[in-house]
């Protein structure tokens, strides 16, 4: 007859809901994988802003290494919670032959969603003292 619709054959009934749900969880998994690669840098970009952040506020005249632990501490626990500020350090060194502060942030590695190792990722940030310092 010719207006009436093709009949699939009788091995391949019901294979579009098959294939439909296969190519639908693997666009989600591929959605999902993008989605935390993307958490991940964000939370380690934000850790090395905080680090950035502490090293410059100890460089300041006047202000002390321990000053700029807790400026990181306070920048990671508003933008990322309290977890995310628990192992931070910070020193003296040279940076490019110049005398420097350091500090150093050991965050968790965000694997399943927020979730992760602890001390998955350590980020320092330098700053250059100023002078008198």
């Amino acid at each position: 007859m010719p207006g009436a619709p093709a009949v699939p054959p009788d091995g391949e009934r019901g294979s579009a809901p098959v294939e439909f749900l296969l190519s639908a969880t693997v666009l989600v998994v591929l959605v999902l994988g993008v989605l935390q690669v993307g958490a991940a840098l964000l939370v380690r970009n934000t850790a090395l802003d905080a680090a950035a952040e502490g090293a410059r506020w100890a460089a300041v005249e006047g202000n002390t290494t321990e000053d700029g632990v807790e400026r990181a501490r306070q920048v990671l626990t508003d933008s990322l919670g309290p977890r995310y500020a628990r192992s931070i350090t910070a020193g003296r060194t040279a940076f490019a032959q110049q005398p420097a502060v350091r500090v150093t942030a050991r965050i968790p590695l965000p694997v399943i969603g927020l979730l992760g190792p602890p001390d998955g990722i350590e980020v320092t940030g330098h700053a250059a003292l100023e002078p008198g310092e």
